[in-house]
């Protein structure tokens, strides 16, 4: 089936799980509605359709040059041409400076549409916001107009074949050139859109030590290095000394060339320092951090897609009778009560990823156009502890998602013909890439639950637990269940915090083994909190799809957000056998 921009699904988690309302640095909700509506259809009837051309025919590396699947050089002309890559950008350089929120919503309608497409203006725009941070006013200048208005693209070059995570231990080193640039030599591998023929330049932002550098991250300085010189005027001239050393061939996501990247073969790749030296990460790290959220978006946008697929076959598919003495004949299989659980499970953890991804984006908004310094410090403060949770949460569920989809689709759903096997294959990545969900939760419980000494984690869980006990003293509809299910998940989620603040600090790897699931339930209990806020938005408004809300955020409440306090007890007493467990698993 096609791909149906869900514009109205967007805009309610937009005005439910943020404080997106009316007009907003111009944009008013006729006008984001309009803008949805065009981003949905461009993203139906110009990527969508080349979808599955990539999966079939990859990115090829012939005689040293990438050649882009069939269809994707047209459709990125089209899509710099309606300006969608300047979408979030600042006006000083060519953008409209639209919120975040609108970036990402737009960025889940390309990413569901096309994922392997979606991937190189996600790269580009976590690019510009790197160099818009940590950039001299020259570079700005010579790289940002040009990037925004998508005529070339940006990548980050980090790992290194010896080194994944672990960017302490690269090897590629940059020597200062008395003329002020550096010459960049080393390899990085699993560069995204690292060589294609889409655009005239790429910007490579690069990772690589100074000679004298301090050992560690602290030694590390970033670089922005063009795959062709850039000359005063801005117009691209000779080959740096760049080159694509080949592809990755790849479980999924064949449209998207995973490059393997060798700088300095000959004299050294020419780059220019971006900030300071030996505090690269610093400024990498703006482009990581707008990286995991869009990453966690992607895991929105490929469990939309895949819901919307298995929705649409299990209302077509017609299989044995159905469970009512009433059903006479054979019936869709969407009439069987566990194919219905599955299906609502899918549209439910799509709709609790979405609201805490938009959430993340409102905060980033808010911190960056606050009304006082202090709301701006706050919000920024949440941005923070919401963004592993919404790149690891978001990512997990839609490789679930996508496996769901496949279920409902019985043996159909394991022929490739169907669609269903290449969401799977496409999504598997996510968990992994822009730091793996393992790294995020160990981020979650050492770096964000002590921010604003601890108090923010406290703030958070409180506003969970008021919404609870609202809902709770509601009767209609039963949502005082609903309420009851979401307080048993923030009573179990306070008790798993106050364990994890004293484990950090006196018995270490146990508050590690137990990261996982700790990332787990606080997003349960988020997801849980962002759903009912929009059952009780739909509750009081009303409208076509207040009932719609209302089902899904019983559903999750109810089967989903249950098993907070199961992983509440994984949380506090389940280390002891992950760490002492099987110690022929250990390392020689």
């Amino acid at each position: 089936m096609s791909y149906e921009a869900p514009v109205d699904d967007i805009l309610f988690a937009l005005k439910t799980a943020t404080d997106f309302s009316g007009d907003q640095r111009g944009l008013d909700e006729d006008t984001l509605r309009a803008v949805l509506e065009e981003a949905g259809k461009f993203a139906a009837e110009e990527l969508a359709p080349l979808n599955k051309a990539g999966d079939k025919t990859p990115a090829r590396w012939v005689n040293g040059q990438v050649v882009s699947s069939p269809g994707w050089k047209e459709a990125y002309a089209a899509f710099r041409a309606a300006g969608w890559s300047a979408l979030p950008c600042p006006e000083e350089f060519g953008g409209q400076d639209l919120p975040e929120t609108v970036a990402m919503a737009v960025c889940e309608m390309w990413n569901a549409a096309n994922l392997a497409f979606g991937l190189c203006p996600l790269l580009t725009q976590g690019a510009i916001d790197a160099l818009h941070a940590g950039g001299s006013d020259e570079l700005k200048q010579l790289y940002l107009p040009r990037m925004i208005s998508g005529d070339w693209t940006g990548t980050m070059n980090l790992t290194e074949p010896h080194a994944g995570s672990d960017l302490s231990v690269i090897k590629s080193r940059a020597e200062p050139n008395a003329d002020g640039t550096y010459r960049i030599f080393g390899t990085k591998i699993f560069i995204t859109y690292g060589d294609h023929d889409l655009t005239e330049n790429i910007v490579h932002l690069v990772l690589a030590r100074l000679p004298d550098a301090p050992a560690g991250t602290r030694g590390i300085s970033l670089f922005v290095v063009p795959k062709y010189l850039v000359g005063p005027d801005g117009a691209p001239g000779a080959e740096n000394d760049v080159v694509c050393a080949g592809l990755e061939h790849k479980l999924g996501i064949h449209g998207s060339p995973t490059a393997v990247m060798k700088f300095g073969e000959k004299d050294g790749a020419i780059g220019h320092l971006v900030g300071e030296e030996n505090r690269g990460l610093n400024v990498m790290f703006i482009m990581m951090n707008a990286a995991r959220l869009a990453v966690g978006i992607q895991g929105v946008a490929i469990a939309e897609r895949a819901t919307q697929v298995a929705v649409t076959y299990a209302k077509e598919r017609r299989q044995g009778r159905g469970p009512s003495s009433k059903d006479a004949g054979i019936v869709a299989i969407a009439a069987h009560p566990d194919v219905r659980r599955t299906l609502l499970t899918m549209k439910a953890l799509t709709r609790a990823a979405r609201a805490i991804c938009y959430a993340t984006a409102g905060e980033i908004d808010m911190s960056r156009h606050g009304e006082t310094e202090p709301d701006r410090r706050a919000a920024a403060d949440r941005a923070a502890l919401l963004t592993p949770i919404a790149k690891a949460f978001s990512t997990d569920i839609g490789c679930e998602v996508a496996s769901l989809g496949i279920q409902v689709h019985g043996g159909m759903g394991f022929i490739e013909e169907t669609g269903a096997a290449q969401y799977y294959r496409d999504a598997r990545i996510l968990p992994i890439y822009e730091g793996t969900n393992g790294i995020q939760a160990i981020d979650l419980i050492t770096r964000k639950l002590p921010l604003a000494g601890g108090h923010l984690v406290k703030k958070v869980i409180s506003e969970y637990e008021t919404l609870a006990r609202r809902v709770k003293g509601i009767e209609r509809l039963e949502l005082g269940r609903m309420g009851q299910r979401l307080a048993s998940t923030v009573v179990a989620l306070t008790e798993a915090t106050d364990w994890m603040v004293e484990a950090i600090e006196h018995t270490p790897n146990l508050a590690l083994a137990g990261a996982t699931p700790y990332l787990r339930l606080f997003a349960l209990a988020a997801g849980g909190h962002y759903l009912a806020k929009g059952a009780l938005h739909a509750l009081e408004q009303g409208g076509p799809h207040a009932m719609e809300s209302i089902a899904l955020a019983r559903f999750f409440a109810e089967n989903i957000s249950v098993t907070g306090p199961g992983l509440a007890a994984m949380v506090m007493s389940g280390g002891q056998s992950v760490i002492g467990a099987l110690p022929e698993l250990m390392p020689a």
